[in-house]
C-alpha cells in the first residue's frame, strides 16, 4: 500500500497555516487563554508584569490582558527586553518535539547496544528521571523500552539467522547472555523455533486451501498457532504461489474436512466483513506493525480512518507512511481491516487487494450499520 505523497504536511506548511491562523491579536488571545498548542510557534505572547515571554501553550497561570503584548518571533520578544520563560522554554524546540528527540535517541541507544541498556542508564542518557522517561517512551512508542529492546534482540537473531549464523551465535550476538533466556521467549519473538526461522520455516507445516467468495478467489492458510494469511486475488494458483514465497521451505499441505470449515468462516467474513472473524490469528511482525495492525481492529465496521489519524491516535503524528508501509504488510486481509484505512480526503487507492474490492467491502460493512 502506497501512502499519499502529501499525506503529512512539511513542519514549514504547517507553520504557515498556523501562522495566517493567529493572525490578529484577538485570535492570539483566545489561543492563549485555550492554551491552544496549535498556535506554538506562530507567535509569542511576553508578560510585562514578570518580564518573561512564553509560547501560547504555556502552562503558567494566565496574566491580565492588559500586561500582554505578542511577537512573531523570539528575537522580537527579546529585543523588547523580555526573557525566556523557565517553563515552557518557547526559544528552544517544542516539548513534544524534544520528547520525540529523546525517545528517539534512547531508541538508537537500544540498538546499537550489545547489551540492552537498563533503564536507568536510558533515562541518564536523555536527560530524565526514570518514571518520566518510561512514560514518554511509552507514550511515544506504545511499548515499554523493555519490550523495545525484546523486539531489537529478537530481530538480531532474524537477521543472523538469516545470514546462515548457528542458533548459538544468532543468540549470543544478539545480546542474549544464555541460550535458556532466548529459548524462553524464542516462540513469542519469532512465531516458529529459531532453526525452522533459520531454514525459511523448514518442518513448519502450513496447511492451506483456496474457496471462491463474491469477490474472487480467497487463500486461507494456517499454522499450528492460527490463521497466518488470508489472500484475495482472481488467479488462485497465484495466491497460492504467493502463499509459497511467504513461506519458502514450509511444508503446504492440502486442507482437510475440519480445515475447510475455517475457509467456510473467512468466506462468511468476506461476504459480510461486520461480523469479524472467531477464529486464532498467528501475525508476525514489528513492535510497530501490531501496534498498527491493533489500531486497525479498533475501527468499528463501516467507519474508516486516514493513516494521519492512525500516527496520532498512536501518539505518532508523523508516522502516517510507516502506518501505511504496515497496512501494506497485513497478511489476513479483513480480518485485520486495512480496507478501513483510507487517504485523507477519503480516496481509497493504494489497496493490496485491489481497490475494487476495498470499496465493495466498505460498502458492504456500512450496508449492515
Amino acid at each position: 500500500m502506497i501512502a499519499e505523497q502529501n499525506e503529512v504536511n512539511s513542519p514549514a506548511s504547517e507553520l504557515k497555516l498556523a501562522t495566517s491562523a493567529f493572525a490578529d491579536d484577538e485570535s492570539r488571545w483566545q489561543a492563549l487563554l485555550r492554551r491552544d498548542r496549535a498556535a506554538d510557534g506562530a507567535f509569542y505572547y511576553s508578560v510585562r508584569t514578570t518580564g518573561v515571554y512564553c509560547r501560547p501553550s504555556c502552562a503558567a497561570r494566565a496574566a491580565k490582558r492588559e500586561n500582554v503584548r505578542f511577537y512573531t518571533t523570539c528575537e522580537q520578544a527579546e529585543r523588547a527586553g523580555f526573557r525566556p520563560c523557565k517553563r515552557c522554554r518557547p526559544n528552544e524546540a517544542p516539548l513534544d518535539e524534544r520528547r520525540q528527540e529523546a525517545v528517539a535517541r534512547a531508541c538508537r541507544l537500544i540498538e546499537e547496544a550489545k547489551k540492552a541498556p537498563s533503564l536507568a542508564d536510558l533515562a541518564d542518557a536523555v536527560g530524565m528521571s526514570r518514571y518520566h522517561f518510561h512514560r514518554v517512551f511509552k507514550m511515544f512508542t506504545g511499548v515499554t523500552p523493555k519490550a523495545y529492546a525484546a523486539a531489537q534482540r529478537a530481530r538480531r537473531v532474524r537477521d543472523e539467522l538469516a545470514q546462515g549464523a548457528t542458533v548459538t551465535e544468532a543468540i549470543y550476538s544478539a545480546g542474549f547472555n544464555s541460550n535458556g533466556r532466548f529459548y524462553a521467549s524464542s516462540t513469542g519473538q519469532l512465531g516458529m523455533t529459531p532453526t525452522a526461522f533459520r531454514a525459511g520455516g523448514d518442518g513448519i507445516i502450513i496447511r492451506f486451501a483456496v474457496g471462491e467468495c463474491s469477490l474472487g478467489s480467497v487463500l486461507v492458510a494456517a499454522s499450528d498457532k492460527g490463521v497466518c494469511a488470508i489472500f484475495l486475488g482472481d488467479d488462485p494458483d497465484a495466491l497460492a504461489r504467493e502463499l509459497q514465497d511467504r513461506f519458502p521451505k514450509a511444508r503446504l499441505i492440502g486442507a482437510d474436512a475440519t480445515f475447510d470449515r475455517w475457509v467456510a468462516q473467512v468466506v462468511g467474513l468476506v461476504e459480510n466483513p461486520a461480523l469479524g472473524l472467531d477464529l486464532p490469528l498467528d501475525i508476525r511482525g514489528t513492535a510497530f506493525q501490531l501496534r498498527v495492525w491493533e489500531m486497525l481492529r479498533q475501527i468499528p465496521p463501516g467507519s474508516t480512518a486516514s493513516y494521519s489519524e492512525i500516527a496520532e491516535r498512536m501518539g505518532q503524528p508523523k508516522a502516517a507512511r510507516a502506518v501505511a508501509r504496515a497496512c501494506a504488510a497485513n497478511q489476513v486481509s479483513v480480518a485485520i481491516p486495512c480496507h478501513r484505512v483510507v487517504h485523507r480526503d477519503e480516496s481509497l487507492s493504494g489497496y493490496r487487494w485491489g481497490v475494487e474490492r476495498k470499496a465493495e467491502l466498505l460498502k458492504r460493512e456500512r450496508a449492515t450499520d
